[in-house]
């Protein structure tokens, strides 16, 4: 073979060669392909959120497995179609890419869907010339995401009526705190509260009005194995007498001209397994004593208009300012109730009776009223010493009173002498002739004042809202609701 045949094979061979390593180099590039477009598959096709492809005319190339379910169509269905066909026939009401595709940004929509909630988001893909070649659209089902948001947010209305509920419960034993204890004498009578608290006999709790008896009446309740029962209170005073039989012990059907048709439980029934605190026993009329004491003797009820006795579990305590054994010797009151709620007296201290306790009560109600309105206030060392040196007729619920009306109506932050109301910073001399009143009074603290002393010498005098009445010339309603206004009942 001649020098150029050898050459010749050379080349040839080489050129075989290099052939063979081009093809051996694109076969590897092919499996690598292969791969990673089966992994691009599996990834598009395992994805929990829809994914649908789109090329630069909006046509769809793609759907992934998510998006069939989502929208509850096949990829056949959709696959060589554009997206503006798809809207004119209704498979869509709004197209994520067909935005992406017209501002060239990403987009977000929320669609609703055979009654589902979707958000797509649309977002363009871009050459090397920054022309958009495609949209990928990602579709997400929020429907479930939007019930536990409903659940969640239920779930929070019951944390705030709990959490109000707390505030509630905090707020009680906020109040619960006004019966604050510095003198010998309400110590001793909070020992004995909390001492028959234990057992079950009937209590009466003794004092003048606003002392704070129905505090006392609650911390016997609170403390006492009947602590998870009901507390029912009935003030026997404010119910007009030709309803308290009928209020305490309830009534059948047709009883009375104006009964309920399906009858109605009264108190002690509602208070079966708890305590019944029956407020001013003193004005409870002769026939409702007679049949209070049948029930502290035989624990048994009957219903006005009732043929049948119920049998209750009822622990009772009463309450008055009265002088109950006066009472018994006019004959207004019962000797033989009196001794079934006499069991274990429990006498309040009149507040100018424990003046050891006024200071700290004033600190305490201007405190809590201030903390309800936001609002601070502190008196001066006159306004202090006035306070102090009150009588107090109405007491605790008096200065409370006096507090409230102290922090919300004075202008300045400093509550001083000229703030208090006239009988105070006078001395607390009770009202007399129009000249003696201070120039700085108003004509209403004037009949305030008035209207206050003519009830207490009404109540000294006749003793009970209904005779006050008579004599007064009022309902018995306006005689309550003006001894509430006064502190005097």
């Amino acid at each position: 073979m001649s020098h150029n045949g050898r050459e010749n094979c050379m080349t040839i061979s080489g050129e075989a060669s290099l052939c063979e390593h081009d093809l051996e180099e694109m076969a590897r590039q092919m499996c690598a392909f292969q791969d990673l477009t089966r992994e691009l598959d599996a990834i598009i096709d395992s994805s929990s959120d829809g994914l649908w492809i789109c090329d630069a005319d909006a046509r769809v190339t793609r759907i992934n497995p998510a998006s069939e379910r989502i929208n509850n169509i096949r990829a056949s269905e959709v696959v060589g179609r554009t997206m503006r066909e798809l809207l004119d026939q209704g498979f869509i009401d709004r197209s994520a890419a067909l935005e992406a595709l017209t501002t060239g940004t990403v987009v977000s929509q929320l669609q609703n869907r055979e009654g589902r909630k979707l958000i797509s988001t649309g977002t363009p893909v871009f050459d090397a010339n920054g022309a958009v070649i495609r949209v990928v659209v990602s579709e997400r089902d929020i429907t479930e995401i939007d019930n536990l948001q409903r659940e969640l947010e239920e779930q929070e209305a019951i944390r705030d009526q709990f959490r109000s509920h707390m505030l509630e419960m905090r707020q009680a034993d906020l109040e619960s705190r006004r019966v604050i204890a510095r003198s010998p004498s309400m110590l001793k009578a909070l020992r004995q509260a909390l001492k028959v608290s234990t057992v079950n006999s009937s209590v009466l709790i003794l004092g003048e009005s606003g002392v704070g008896k129905g505090l006392i009446a609650d911390l016997i309740q609170k403390n006492s194995s009947r602590a998870e029962k009901p507390l029912i209170e009935i003030n026997c005073g404010a119910i007009p007498e030709s309803l308290i039989e009928s209020e305490l012990f309830g009534y059948e059907k047709g009883a009375f001209t104006g009964a309920h048709t399906s009858g109605k439980p009264g108190y002690l029934e509602l208070a079966d397994g708890g305590i019944l605190f029956l407020d001013e026993i003193a004005e409870l009329p002769q026939a409702a004593q007679v049949k209070l004491l049948r029930f502290l003797e035989n624990g048994r009820v009957m219903r006005l208009g009732g043929t049948k006795a119920r049998h209750l579990d009822v622990r009772i305590l009463a309450a008055t300012h009265r002088n109950l054994e006066e009472m018994v010797q006019d004959g207004r009151f019962r000797l033989d109730l009196y001794y079934r709620l006499n069991v274990i007296p429990i006498h309040v201290p009149a507040l100018r009776e424990r003046r050891d306790c006024i200071l700290p009560l004033i600190r305490h109600y201007m405190d809590l009223f201030g903390e309800r309105d936001s609002i601070r206030k502190r008196l001066t060392r006159g306004a202090s010493d006035a306070l102090l040196a009150y009588q107090y007729p109405g007491n605790v619920r008096q200065l409370m009173n006096i507090c409230e009306r102290l922090v919300v109506m004075t202008e300045t932050d400093l509550i001083d002498l000229k703030d208090l109301p006239a009988e105070i910073a006078a001395g607390g001399a009770e009202p007399g002739p129009a000249d003696a009143w201070p120039e700085e009074i108003t004509l209403q603290e004037t009949l305030d004042s008035v209207e206050r002393a003519v009830l207490k010498k009404a109540l000294d005098k006749h003793g009970n809202q209904v005779r006050m009445a008579q004599a007064l010339g009022v309902n018995q309603s306006t005689i309550a609701r003006k001894m509430k206004k006064h502190g005097l009942g």
